[in-house]
Formats: C-alpha cells, sequence, structure tokens
C-alpha cells in the first residue's frame, strides 16, 4: 500500500515514463515480507531497453522489473534505494521521506 505521495506526482512520474525518461516516485509503503522498511522508489521507463541499461548500469539485475501494468518499473528498497537516490542527486526524497 502506497503513502505520501500526490496524484500529481504520480502523473508526472506517468508522464515522464511515458516519455521514455527515467523517472523516480518514493512513497511510503507498508509489506510484510519486508519488515522494518517503510519506504520505496519506484525507477520507471517504458522504453525496456533503456530501463534495463539502468539496472544494468547500476548494478541492478534487470529480471527484477515488474511488468504489470503499462508503466515498467524496478523497486528500490533499503540501502540500494539511498545510495541510488544521493547518486541521483534526488535529496527531497531523501529528507521527505527521512531516509537520511
Amino acid at each position: 500500500m502506497a503513502f505520501g505521495v500526490s496524484r500529481q506526482e504520480l502523473n508526472e512520474w506517468k508522464s515522464k515514463c511515458l516519455q521514455g525518461e527515467i523517472a523516480f516516485l518514493t512513497h511510503y509503503w507498508i509489506e510484510p515480507r519486508f519488515p522494518g522498511v517503510k519506504t520505496i522508489t519506484k525507477v520507471g521507463c517504458c522504453d525496456l531497453e533503456r530501463l534495463k541499461a539502468w539496472c544494468l548500469a547500476n548494478g541492478l539485475n534487470p529480471d527484477y522489473i515488474h511488468y504489470r501494468d503499462e508503466y515498467p518499473h524496478f523497486d528500490l528498497i533499503g540501502s540500494k534505494q539511498i545510495e541510488i537516490l544521493e547518486r541521483e542527486h534526488l535529496t527531497d526524497h531523501l529528507v521527505r521521506f527521512k531516509l537520511r
């Protein structure tokens, strides 16, 4: 279940994905399979080759890309989430969701 993201932010993420950009959407998240994890960042892009290349460039396995809807994305959690948000200079995500 997702919390802490506005409809506008979601629509902007979807728009960037559809345009073939690498787009980041961080939100609060509760998933019993991952106790202690409170946030997730969805890295989306409808250009699948670009998203796969992004995964590989960041040491992530593209086999874990989610294709369930029209917005393919890779879910980042934990230390890898923080590492990549820092590398991408997405300080606003880190501060807003108290990841630092």
